[in-house]
C-alpha cells in the first residue's frame, strides 16, 4: 500500500538567511521517499508561487505532511505563517476544517474538534541558532521546556485543530555557529528510517 507524503519547505529566503539548511533537508526528504517504491510525494516551496486551492488538495490527498522550517524569533518565518493562514482559510469546508467544533447549544466545550484531516499524520523538523542545551539545562533560556512543549506548542495545537496527529519531531540546533551538515543529514536519515520504515 502506497503512503502519500506532502513535503513543505518553509525555509524562507529573507535578510541574511538563504534558506539553505532547510532546502538541504527538503531535498533529503525527496531523495529518501523516491528511493522507496511504497511512497508517493507532492511538494511545496513557500518561496515560490502557489495556488491555495491546490495546496488544500495536497493536504487532503496526503497521508503524512512533513513541515521543514527554521525558527525565527521563536516562531515560524512570516511567509510560512502566511502560507498556513491562506491555505487553512481556503480549506474551510474543503477538507481541512468545517468549524471550531463547538455547538451553539453548549459553546464552552469541544473547541478544536472541527477538523476534517482525521487519520492523517504530520512531522516537523526545525532548525535553530540556539544550542540544544538552551532547552535542557537548568537556568538556561527556555527554562527546560522542549521545542515541542515550549515555543512550538501552538504549532502542534494548530495541526491538532485540523484533526492531524503528530509523528516524532526532529530539531537541529546551533546551525548558524556550529553547523555540521553531514552529521545532521545522517541523523535525519536515521529519523526517517525509524518513522517510516520500521
Amino acid at each position: 500500500m502506497t503512503t502519500k507524503v506532502f513535503i513543505i519547505n518553509g525555509g524562507q529566503k529573507f535578510g541574511h538567511s538563504g534558506g539553505r539548511f532547510n532546502e538541504t533537508i527538503f531535498q533529503e526528504s525527496i531523495s529518501f521517499f523516491n528511493q522507496h517504491p511504497d511512497f508517493e510525494i507532492k511538494t511545496t516551496n513557500i518561496n515560490e508561487e502557489y495556488n491555495p486551492s491546490e495546496e488544500v488538495e495536497k493536504y487532503v490527498w496526503a497521508d503524512v505532511v512533513i513541515y521543514h522550517t527554521p525558527i525565527w524569533w521563536f516562531q515560524l518565518p512570516h511567509d510560512l505563517k502566511k502560507y498556513i493562514d491562506i491555505v487553512f482559510t481556503e480549506g474551510y469546508n474543503k477538507g481541512i476544517y468545517r468549524s471550531d467544533g463547538r455547538s451553539s447549544a453548549n459553546p464552552t466545550i469541544n473547541y478544536g474538534t472541527g477538523g476534517t484531516l482525521h487519520g492523517r499524520k504530520y512531522m516537523l523538523t526545525t532548525s535553530w541558532n540556539a544550542p540544544k542545551e538552551a532547552f535542557t539545562l537548568p537556568n538556561e533560556f527556555f527554562m527546560e521546556r522542549s521545542v515541542d512543549d515550549g515555543p512550538l506548542f501552538g504549532f502542534h495545537r494548530m495541526n491538532a485543530f485540523t484533526g492531524m496527529t503528530p509523528l516524532d519531531s526532529i530539531h537541529f540546533h546551533d546551525v548558524e555557529k556550529n553547523s555540521n551538515i553531514a552529521r545532521d543529514m545522517s541523523l535525519y536519515q536515521d529519523h526517517l528510517r525509524k518513522i517510516f520504515l520500521n
